[in-house]
C-alpha cells in the first residue's frame, strides 16, 4: 500500500466517522426536541401539541359514547367506527413517539401514564377479537390528566402535590379514623338488628351494618328503615352523628395543607424517570439525578450527575 493511498483511506475513515458523530447528534437532538415538545409545556411547539391532544381526547371518548347510543349508532355507525380507528391510529403513534423520545422506554411503559397510555388503544385492538371491548376506550378520560401542563398552569402541579403531601402526612391518623367508623357502623348495625329484627327487614347482621353505613354517611337509600321507637330513636342519633364525622377528616387534611410548604415548580419532566415538580432553576432531576433536557446552548449534555458532581454550577456545566 503506497504512503498516499494509505493517508487517502485514512482522510475517508475519519470523514466517515464524523459523519456518524454528526449523525448521533442529530439522532440526539432530534430525542430531545420530540421530548421537550411531547412531555413537557416550555415550548409554544409543546403546548400547541398537547392542546391538540387533549381535544383529541375528548372527542374520542366522545365518539365512544354517541356509538353506545343505539338510534346514533344505526345511523351512523360507520362514520363513528372510521372515526374511532382514525383516533386509535393517532393515539397508537403518539404512544411509539413516547417510547421513543425517553431515556428509559420500559420504565415509562410501566408507569401510571404509560400504562394509561397503553390502554387507551389496547381496546381498539382487542375488539377485532372481543366484540364490545372498545367502550372500554373512555379510560382515554384519565389522558386529560396531563391538562396541568398542557395550559402551563405549574401552579396547579404544586397545589396538586401539596394536596397529595398533606394527603400522605395525615395517612396514619385517616387510618384510625376509618378504623374507628367500621367499628361504630358494625355495633350500631349489630344493636339495629337486635332492636328491629328480621320482621322489619334487617333480616341480618351484615345487612343491619349495610344500612348503618348508608345512614351515617347521610346518603339514606331508604331501602330498608326502622319501624319501632327505639330503632328511630337510634337512627336519629346515627344520623347526627353522620354529620358531625364529616367534619373530622376534612380538620385532618386542612391541618396538614397548613403544614405544607409552598414553593414554585416547573412544568420539566425528567427524560428518564419522568417524573415532575421540579425547581425552575433545576439542571437535574431530584429523583434519579439525570440531567433534564438542556436549555438552548446546552443540547449535548446529557448523562446523570455523579454524587460527587453536585455542586457543579450552570457556568461549569455551560463549559
Amino acid at each position: 500500500m503506497t504512503p498516499k493511498f494509505a493517508k487517502s483511506n485514512k482522510m475517508h475513515e475519519k470523514e466517515q466517522s464524523v459523519s456518524e458523530i454528526k449523525n448521533q447528534k442529530g439522532f440526539h437532538r432530534l430525542r430531545i426536541r420530540l421530548h421537550e415538545i411531547i412531555f413537557e409545556a416550555d415550548t409554544r411547539a409543546g403546548k400547541w401539541f398537547d392542546l391538540i391532544l387533549i381535544l383529541s381526547i375528548l372527542s374520542s371518548v366522545l365518539v365512544v359514547m354517541l356509538d353506545s347510543v343505539a338510534a346514533v349508532k344505526v345511523s351512523h355507525g360507520n362514520l363513528l367506527y372510521g372515526i374511532e380507528w382514525g383516533f386509535t391510529l393517532l393515539f397508537t403513534l403518539e404512544y411509539l413517539l413516547r417510547l421513543f423520545c425517553v431515556t428509559k422506554p420500559l420504565r415509562y411503559a410501566f408507569s401510571f401514564l404509560g400504562l394509561v397510555d397503553l390502554l387507551a388503544v389496547l381496546p381498539t385492538y382487542v375488539s377485532l377479537v372481543l366484540p364490545g371491548s372498545q367502550y372500554m376506550l373512555v379510560i382515554r378520560i384519565l389522558r386529560v390528566l396531563r391538562v396541568f401542563r398542557v395550559l402551563k398552569l405549574a401552579s396547579y402541579v404544586g397545589e396538586a402535590a401539596i394536596l397529595m403531601q398533606a394527603l400522605l402526612a395525615s395517612r396514619r391518623k385517616i387510618t384510625i379514623f376509618l378504623l374507628a367508623i367500621i367499628s361504630l357502623v358494625v355495633i350500631f348495625g349489630s344493636l339495629m338488628y337486635l332492636i328491629e329484627g328480621p320482621e322489619n327487614g334487617f333480616t341480618s347482621i351484615p345487612r343491619s351494618i349495610y344500612w348503618a353505613i348508608v345512614t351515617m354517611t347521610t346518603v339514606g337509600y331508604g331501602d330498608i328503615s326502622p319501624k319501632t321507637n327505639l330503632g328511630q330513636s337510634l337512627a336519629s342519633v346515627i344520623m347526627i352523628l353522620g354529620y358531625a364525622i364529616i367534619a373530622v377528616p376534612t380538620g385532618i387534611v386542612t391541618a396538614q395543607l397548613n403544614h405544607a410548604g409552598r414553593k414554585k415548580i416547573s412544568t420539566q419532566a425528567c427524560p428518564a424517570c419522568m417524573a415532575l415538580g421540579h425547581d425552575p432553576d433545576a439542571v437535574f432531576c431530584k429523583f434519579c439525578s439525570e440531567r433534564l433536557n438542556p436549555a438552548s446552548g446546552q443540547e449535548n449534555l446529557i448523562g446523570p450527575v455523579k454524587p460527587s458532581d453536585e455542586h457543579v454550577t450552570a457556568f461549569d456545566i455551560r463549559k
